[in-house]
């Protein structure tokens, strides 16, 4: 089983990576979800993760104060709105399709918005 963890977390951690650059997949979901896997299956790569200079304040704000931080928020939004709106205006031929997509970034947009902004320390 341990193995097990230690393969599903990379692949999490993979997505959560990914996620930073691509504005429809979440980010702090997935850095969460590896966190727990490697907690089970590898105390030195959970310490390792929680530790990262870029991923570790994913983690930790979000689990000690279920909050993202201003600039994350600012980042995803803005991201996951450029995507949208070209996929809209440019891709997209279906009408059903664009209104598929307004209204998966308009939920994601509502979702992220509905944690608490992380303050500056």
């Amino acid at each position: 089983m341990k193995y097990i963890y230690i393969a599903t977390g990379s692949l999490f951690l993979t997505l959560g990576v990914i996620g930073i650059f691509l504005p429809v997949l979440p980010t702090t979901p997935f850095l969460l979800l590896a966190a727990a896997l490697f907690f089970r299956g590898s105390p030195r790569m959970y310490h390792w993760l929680l530790a990262h200079k870029y991923l570790g304040p994913y983690i930790r704000s979000f689990r000690e104060e279920k909050a993202i931080p201003l600039r994350a928020k600012i980042i995803s939004v803005s991201l996951l709105w450029i995507t949208g709106l070209h996929c809209v205006l440019f891709l997209f031929p279906y009408w059903w399709l664009k209104g598929m997509m307004a209204l998966v970034t308009i939920g994601v947009t509502i979702y992220i918005l509905s944690f608490k902004t992380r303050s500056a320390r």
